[in-house]
């Protein structure tokens, strides 16, 4: 916690310490901002390296997350971050390019931040892109598939839907003519898709492909894979589970 003077800061902690457990304070409000965005560009930067792996697996026909997962056994130096379709909310996509935005009113580039961005960026490009190659490995093209979108808000066990990947995928299969429905129990409909979520029954049912884009807990993954001719995970949720029909991240 920052203030513009000392009494500023003095009464912010004084609020702030009725509910919260642990304060920081900081010399300025300066340094509190930069302080959130270093934590939020932390994560962005370490997403960013391993969707970068997940992508060069993908080419390599190495299971990146047995990769993450023995990295992971190592008991220093290393932190376990997971790859995914992109990233969602209202900080970690906004924040690297917000910095980089104020770092060039200093004549300060911040490539590597902004690189980072970018990358996560195209994740939804890649995954769709997966998702036509696993429709084209089975004599399938996007155009006229019923691709069953299997959650749509940027992260498990809420409804918010600000800057979700699963929104940026659905839009570019559905230029590229999939016939799309989805099932996400914390989002009931989308007015700019025109649609409503079916139940995952519903939604399974004469799919020619399932798409697991956010894994809300209580997923039943098995039902999933059994009942769609295609499931591509991008999640990692069906790890354990071998089945000719599953295509994994």
């Amino acid at each position: 916690m920052g203030g513009l003077t000392p009494e500023c800061r003095r009464r912010a902690v004084a609020f702030y310490e009725q509910v919260c457990d642990e304060l920081v304070e900081v010399s300025s409000t300066e340094a509190a901002e930069l302080t959130k965005l270093l934590e939020n560009i932390f994560r962005s930067v370490n997403i960013a390296l391993v969707n970068e792996l997940a992508m060069l697996c993908d080419r390599m026909n190495i299971d990146i997350w047995e990769v993450v997962e023995a990295a992971a056994t190592k008991p220093y130096g290393f932190m376990s971050f997971k790859p995914g379709p992109g990233m969602g909310g209202h900080c970690l996509p906004v924040d690297p390019f917000y910095l980089a935005w104020r770092a060039r009113e200093f004549d300060t580039p911040t490539e590597f931040i902004e690189l980072a961005g970018e990358v996560n960026q195209a994740m939804p490009y890649f995954c769709a892109e997966k998702i036509a190659h696993a429709l084209n490995d089975r004599e399938r093209s996007v155009k006229g598939s019923r691709l069953a979108i299997l959650g749509v808000s940027y992260k498990p066990g809420v409804g918010d839907l600000r800057e979700s990947p699963s929104l940026k995928i659905m839009r570019i299969l559905g230029e590229r003519g999939a016939d799309l429905l989805y099932h996400d129990e914390h989002v009931p409909e989308l007015p700019d898709f025109g649609l409503q979520s079916l139940s995952l029954e519903q939604a399974l049912e004469g799919a020619d492909a399932a798409v697991i884009l956010t894994a809300h807990p209580g997923l039943d993954v098995e039902q999933i894979v059994s009942s769609a001719p295609v499931v591509v995970d991008f999640r990692g949720v069906t790890r354990g589970i071998e089945a000719s029909n599953l295509v994994r991240l």
